[in-house]
């Protein structure tokens, strides 16, 4: 079991571990995008893909195990939206690694240009 290590807005690791994994599919992030526009069935948005509806569903389950997505189920009908905060902690987590890089290149700027102006 993974170390519960605090990133973002209170996700762990091992939840943006989740959350990358799901993202990197093609198809899923084309479901994500989908569900960024509102609530849809399971019918709905497998139509695009050409793939079976079993296979379809486990893509499905994959979104809703990194907590992406969440789903209700009313009768045989399962619809699914779309759940922000993994969104919003990989966000987070990527702002925080691109100030920590953006902080790095330009101590590194920094130092080349220093060297630069003792070479001369």
């Amino acid at each position: 079991m993974p170390k519960r290590v605090e990133v973002g807005a209170g996700g762990t690791v091992a939840e943006l571990d989740r959350v990358f994994h799901a993202l990197s599919d093609p198809t899923r992030r084309q479901v994500v995008e989908r569900l960024g526009r509102g609530p849809a069935t399971t019918s709905d948005l497998a139509r695009p893909f050409d793939m079976a509806l079993p296979s379809f569903t486990q893509h499905m389950g994959v979104l809703e195990r990194s907590g992406l997505v969440t789903s209700q189920k009313d009768g045989r009908v399962r619809t699914y939206r779309l759940a922000p905060r993994p969104l919003e902690d990989l966000g987070s987590w990527l702002t925080a690694q691109r100030a920590l890089w953006t902080r790095r290149l330009d101590q590194l700027d920094t130092f080349l240009y220093q060297l630069k102006e003792q070479q001369e």
